[in-house]
């Protein structure tokens, strides 16, 4: 009797094992309960589409790169070349020493139809905030004023931009000038040196705070007028963990974006050159967060298209 009961036992054993009734249990395993995803398994989810002509997202920390297009192509990048003005500056510069602006930096913005800070001729500003007119609403004014002290002069302060991109290893980078306006050359860069570009500024205190500054107010003193400047990067306040860096517009480069996020313990930089519309570039960079986000989660692989 109790030989054929084992044997009950285990035909019917084996036979729910078959029919995946029962769960096998190591011994590691007993006593707790398995926690399982509550999302299926999947097969590998495509790279979003990206329409701009290049774009670049990268892992500081780990140096995965999740997203690559056209990463080492050269072209302009309009006003990301402040990002290296304001990098300059601040090596070349004390945050507390005031700045005259004069009518050839008013006038070089009016002319060039450019993004302004709406600085005036004879206000006396600090290298700090004309820094934040340069950044935030992108001012050629404030850029200008600041080329001009601390080349001193445009060629000069050219020169030591080039430099400081050799410096920090951007082959693939050359500046024609403070502001990346089409006049008199906007020099070109690449997304994937235009990341580097961005690690490096974000390492400055200073610099990382004012990229991240979503308004900035200036009031009113005996030198100056009152100036209220926003930031032109509107993942600030949307993305959780935005640090910036900063927009750029020509014709001939693009919609362009550099971008970061600090969240889960680490930093995402990216960039996005000459899409074809400004509010695309930010959907863009979105996109290419959650995807970098799945991938951590283990959803995909990275995947690169160079």
């Amino acid at each position: 009797m109790q030989t054929g009961g084992i044997r009950l036992i285990v035909c019917a054993t084996v036979a729910a094992a078959a029919t995946g009734l029962l769960t096998p249990v190591t011994p590691a395993h007993a006593g707790q309960t398995v926690q399982r995803s509550a999302r299926p398994a999947t097969a590998h989810r495509a790279a979003p589409t990206v329409s701009a002509r290049a774009a670049y997202l990268v892992d500081t920390g780990t140096g995965t790169v999740h997203f690559s297009k056209q990463a080492a192509r050269r072209m302009p990048v309009a006003s990301l070349t402040k990002i290296m003005t304001a990098y300059v500056v601040l090596r070349e510069a004390g945050l507390n020493d005031t700045v005259t602006v004069n009518a050839g930096d008013v006038r070089h913005a009016a002319t060039n139809d450019a993004t302004s800070a709406a600085l005036r001729a004879g206000e006396r500003l600090t290298v700090r905030e004309l820094l934040y007119g340069a950044m935030l609403p992108s001012g050629a004014d404030a850029t200008h004023a600041l080329a001009r002290v601390y080349g001193p002069g445009e060629r000069r302060f050219v020169a030591k931009m080039n430099a400081a991109a050799r410096s920090l290893g951007l082959s693939g980078t050359r500046y024609g000038n403070s502001d990346g306006l089409p006049e008199p050359s906007p020099g070109y860069s690449t997304a994937q040196d235009q990341a580097r570009l961005a690690e490096a500024a974000l390492a400055d205190p200073v610099l990382r705070t004012i990229a991240a500054t979503r308004r900035y107010v200036v009031r009113k003193s005996k030198v100056h007028r009152a100036h209220v400047w926003t930031n032109t990067n509107k993942l600030l306040g949307k993305e959780p963990g935005a640090l910036g860096v900063k927009t750029g517009y020509t014709r001939a480069a693009g919609y362009c974006l550099s971008f970061a996020v600090d969240r889960d313990g680490r930093r995402m930089i990216g960039v996005v050159l000459g899409d074809s519309s400004a509010e695309r570039r930010f959907r863009t960079a979105g996109r290419l967060l959650k995807w970098a986000d799945d991938q951590m989660a283990g959803e995909g692989d990275s995947r690169e298209d160079v």
